[in-house]
This record gives structure tokens, sequence and C-alpha cells, in this order.
């Protein structure tokens, strides 16, 4: 039996990992597992992806002790251009100078690599990689989790940060709002010939959005880009049986050549595309976190955003009532934590459900009225600014952790 902790945290990934840290600040311990392998998750060739880190996420990564370790990995987002399948009529957000960028984009090997890194070194994680939780109890005075080498794990709270497919969640019986879009996005890194300028585009296509995002240039001074390429599902498989020399071909179309040359940085992987939605989450001594909670289309790159709220939310409730006497698994906690989070979830993920169906509408006439919508937004100010405080994640109620 070992050492009992404030909370029990299964899911060592993005958002669990930084749930762990930035508890630990707040003097809040925790027992961390995940049945992946470390140095599995944070090899060269594991995963090539790339995620926008909002301004609100780049502030708790700050405020948690992250900011030397990453500071120099990130690629400032300088401006968003968006556009009807590069027709005339899109949008720039350009932040003024003085107000910093609209996020940073990173490696998420960088991110994991960061993470664990700050996560051995500290006392208040207990780390059990490699092992799965077979057994999973929720009592009338904590909860204990038994892992598959047959070693028990007690603590006040329970926390799912499993992702998408969270057998706790499913297990505690989470009803759950889903679909599935029938689209596959293509992700890959391409170097470029011309620099990107810190331009972040979002091209949207009937068949899906095309997101090219910027990345640093690589140590030999290559320009490189990260690449989302959403498709139908029933065109996916022909997709990704294309030849290197074809898939570039059609990427240098769909983008108009504007980064003239392209060559391939990364491998190409393929992942399904759905969006589920909890309509609670919390239940006794449990709490959901990041894509346990809610899924979504990767159209404006908020779902890791999204998690990184919660864990700022949930790391500040559990810590005022501590200073209060109450125990991490307290029920008036957990509400508040619910409540805190359910606008914000909830906003997010009808936006950007209904962007990508808004922009899935073929036909001329869609596409004119899209573009008349967009025009009135390039040319409003206030409009302009509401979005880009909604993409940097400083818009509503910010957790401390979140806050510069």
């Amino acid at each position: 039996m070992s050492e009992k902790r404030d909370l029990v945290i299964l899911g060592g990934g993005l958002v669990g990992m930084t749930l762990a840290l930035a508890a630990a600040k707040s003097g809040i311990t925790s027992h961390v597992v995940d049945k992946a392998d470390p140095a599995e998750l944070t090899s060269e060739n594991f995963d090539g992806r790339a995620s926008a880190i909002s301004t609100a996420s780049w502030n708790l990564f700050c405020n948690i002790g992250l900011k030397t370790r990453l500071e120099a990995l990130g690629c400032p987002i300088e401006a968003i251009a968006v556009t009807d399948a590069m027709r005339p009529g899109r949008i720039d957000f350009r932040p003024e100078p003085v107000e910093g960028s609209l996020g940073r984009m990173f490696a998420n090997r960088d991110l994991r690599l960061a993470l664990f890194e700050a996560a051995r070194n500290e006392q208040a994680i207990a780390w059990h990689t490699g092992v799965e939780a077979v057994e999973r109890e929720r009592g009338p005075h904590g909860v204990s989790v038994t892992l598959g080498d047959g070693s028990v794990l007690q603590g006040n709270l329970l926390v799912a940060a499993e992702g998408r497919r969270s057998p706790t969640r499913d297990e505690a019986g989470f009803g759950l709002a889903k679909w599935d879009y029938r689209h596959r996005a293509q992700v890959t890194a391409l170097y470029h010939e011309k620099p990107h300028d810190g331009v972040a585009w979002e091209i949207f296509y009937p068949a899906g959005p095309f997101a090219l995002l910027p990345l640093l240039d690589d140590a030999e001074g290559r320009h490189r880009s990260a690449l989302v390429w959403t498709v139908a599902e029933r065109d996916a498989a022909g997709a990704m049986a294309m030849g290197d020399t074809a898939f570039l071909a059609e990427v240098h179309r769909c983008m108009d050549g504007i980064y003239g040359a392209l060559s391939l940085a990364a491998p190409r992987q393929s992942f399904p595309l759905n969006f589920h939605h909890a309509g609670k989450i919390i239940d006794h001594r449990l709490a959901l976190i990041g894509d346990a909670a809610h899924g979504m289309h990767p159209i404006a790159g908020q779902g890791l955003n999204l998690g990184l709220r919660d864990v700022g939310a949930l790391v500040e409730v559990l810590t005022e009532g501590m200073r209060l006497g109450l125990e991490p698994g307290d029920t008036q906690l957990l509400a508040r934590y619910e409540r805190w989070r359910a606008l914000d979830a909830t906003s997010v993920m009808a936006a950007t459900d209904t962007l990508t169906r808004l922009f899935g509408i073929p036909g001329r006439l869609p596409s004119l009225v899209r573009r008349a919508g967009m025009a009135v937004v390039q040319r409003s100010p206030a409009l302009k600014r509401f979005f880009m405080d909604e993409a940097r994640g400083m818009s509503g109620k910010l957790p401390e952790l979140l806050r510069a």
C-alpha cells in the first residue's frame, strides 16, 4: 500500500502532467499513473504533431516553472489569416506590437520533455509509468486504485485525464453527447522555400479545413510549418496512400503556392475526428479534465488549451478549499469546479462545431455568404478584438495560474 496523496491522476499526458505540476506548486500531492513509457512518448518518431499554445496557456506554463525549459522552443504566432478556399475576402488577425503574439507553436515532443523533466524533480509527484489501473474504488473517505502490478494507490480525489477513450469516465457512467465528423486529419510538418513570418493560415475547404501553423526554423535554417489537413473519411485512405511527391503537389495546390517549394519535415500521420462532450464532469470523488471531458474538432486549435483551463480552474478550487480545511474530494469544491468550467467548455465546443459545419457547406452561394461575413469582421476592430481575445484564451473569468 503506497503513501496516501491528495490526488490520484489517471493519465500522465500533456494535461494530466500539467495538473500534477500545477497542483504541486500549490502544495497538493499526487500519484500520476500512465500506461505508456515516457521514453517512448518522447522518442523522435512517436508523435510529429504540434500544438498551438494560447497566451493564457503560456502563462500557466510560466507560472508552474516551465518558462526556462520552453521559451526558446516555441514559435510565436504573430498573425492569423482566415480564408475561404484562398478566395478574396480573408480575415487578418494581427495584434498591435505592444500586445505580443497570438500564441506560440510547440512540438508536442518538446512539451512532453519539459513536463516530464520537471515531474522527475518534484517530490509532490509520485509517477507510476508502464502500468494500467485495473480497479478503481471511490469510498466515503477516499479513493484507491489498484494497478496491474498489484500495487494500490490511495488518495482523496480521483482525476480522469486519460483522453478521449477514458475508461474511468466510461466506468463511472458519464453520459456523452457525441458524433463522428466522418473526417480524418492528415498531420505532418513541411519545409518550405519562403518564410512564414509567424503567420498561421486557416484555409477552409468544403471537405474540411487546411491549417498551416508556423514552427521555428530548424538547426540548418530551413523554414518549417505544421500541417493539419482535414479530408473526408471516404477520401482519407486514398490521400494517405499517395506517394510523397503527389501529396506535396496537392498541398502546394491547396495553399496556392504561398510558401514556394515544399518538402516533408516529418512523417505523415492520420487521425479520425469526432466530437464528444460530457454532460457533467464530476461525480463522487471524481473529476474529469481535458479530452476525458470534451473532445472537439481541431479547427481552431483549442483542444489542449481547453484542457489546460480545466487544470487552472481545478487547482484554484482545490487550493482555496484546502486553505479552509476542506479535503480535495469535497462535494462543494467539485461542484464549484464544474460550474466554473461549464460555460467556457460548452461555448468553445459549440463555436468550433458551428465553424466546422458552416464552412463545410459546398457551393458558390454559401461561399459568397461566408466571405461577406468575413469582410464584415475584417472591417470591424471590435469584432477582431473579440476573436483575438478568444484565440489568446484571455476572455471570461480566468484562473490565477492562467494570468500573466
